[in-house]
C-alpha cells in the first residue's frame, strides 16, 4: 500500500486494471490505525475505530471495472444538542463502475435534443480513472462517508427550550402600513 500525499484519501488500495480478469477477485480490506486517523480528520468526526470492506473486483465490459462490496465502519462523532461522544454503526452495500478516461461509456445518455437522461433510481455513471490503476480504498471510503449521520444525536436526547413558530400570529403587512405615521404639514 502507498503512502498517500495531501491530495489523496488517507485509506487507499490501488489495484492495476490490468491484472484484473472477468472472474471476480474477492478482497478483504481493514484500515491500520494511521489509516483510521487520518479519516477521522477527512470525515471531521471525533474517532473512527474501525472500517473494513470484503469487496469483488472484476472486468466489467472491455475495458472497465466493477468494484462491488459491503463497507462496515464504527465512527464517534460529537453529540448536536450535548456535545458528548456519540457512537454509530456503518454498514453499507455498494457498486461502482471504473471506466478509462475518454471511454464512450463514461458519457452521459442523452436524447436527440442534446437534453441529458437522468434515472435517479438507475445506477450512478461510471467513474473514469487515468492510468491503469484504481484505487478501491478511496471507493470504499467514499462510500462509507456517505454512510455518516450528518446530525448525530445521543439516544433520549432532544432539544429543549426550543419552541417551534407554527406560523399563526402570522400577519400579512399592509402596503399602506408605512403610510399610517406619515402626516401633512
Amino acid at each position: 500500500m502507498k503512502k498517500p500525499n495531501s491530495d489523496e484519501t488517507p485509506f487507499s488500495y490501488p489495484v492495476k486494471v490490468g491484472h484484473i480478469s472477468a472472474n471476480p477477485v474477492e478482497v478483504r480490506l481493514k484500515a491500520d490505525n494511521r489509516e483510521l486517523e487520518g479519516l477521522a480528520k477527512l470525515w471531521d468526526v471525533l474517532s473512527v475505530p474501525k472500517l473494513e470492506a470484503d469487496l469483488k473486483i472484476a472486468r466489467w465490459k472491455r475495458d472497465g471495472v466493477r468494484l462491488k462490496g459491503n463497507v462496515r465502519a464504527k465512527i464517534v462523532q460529537a453529540c448536536v444538542v450535548t456535545l458528548e461522544p456519540v457512537e454509530s454503526e456503518i454498514n453499507e452495500e455498494f457498486e461502482q463502475i471504473f471506466v478509462p478516461e475518454g471511454s464512450k461509456l463514461a458519457r452521459m445518455p442523452s436524447v436527440d435534443a442534446g437534453e441529458m437522461v437522468l434515472d435517479p433510481d438507475g445506477a450512478d455513471l461510471p467513474e473514469t480513472f487515468t492510468g491503469d490503476t484504481i484505487d478501491a480504498g478511496a471507493a470504499v471510503a467514499e462510500f462509507a462517508a456517505l454512510g455518516i449521520d450528518p446530525y448525530p444525536r445521543k439516544p433520549g436526547i432532544a432539544f429543549e427550550d426550543h419552541i417551534e413558530d407554527t406560523g399563526e400570529d402570522d400577519k400579512k403587512p399592509s402596503p399602506f402600513a408605512v403610510l399610517k405615521d406619515w402626516k401633512k404639514e
